[in-house]
């Protein structure tokens, strides 16, 4: 399969469980490998037949940014589901989000999940 890539997305949210962090916005780093078949457009050269990279990044910020999650374990299962139910040509995204705020002396802390088109029919039913 092929893999379609964003990297270092940069979206500002309110995310954290403590106090001070419900009141600030922070910056998220998201990354994200898209598992989509690329050959039709490839062989096209017409987006119709790729997966649109900005609506990808549309989407991935639009979901972080209203559900304010205290959580990025939360963020990244929800952008996870929006992408595999919006853009049906993926069949599988890896996904890691960080929060470079978080812990003094890191560069960054974060998670890394992947799921499946399998995986969301799994929890949907569909």
């Amino acid at each position: 399969m092929d893999k379609v890539l964003i990297e270092r997305l940069k979206v500002q949210a309110v995310v954290g469980v403590f106090e001070w962090e419900r009141q600030i916005e922070q910056p998220l780093l998201v990354d994200v490998c898209l598992s989509v078949d690329t050959r039709q457009a490839g062989l096209t050269d017409e987006l119709q037949y790729a997966v649109n990279y900005q609506a990808v990044a549309e989407r991935i910020t639009a979901v972080i940014q209203t559900r304010q999650a205290k959580l990025i374990e939360t963020l990244a299962n929800l952008v996870a589901e929006a992408i595999l139910t919006d853009f049906v040509a993926v069949q599988q995204i890896a996904l890691t989000i960080r929060k470079p705020l978080a812990v003094t002396d890191t560069a960054a802390v974060g998670v890394s999940i992947e799921r499946s088109r399998d995986d969301l029919r799994a929890v949907t039913g569909h």
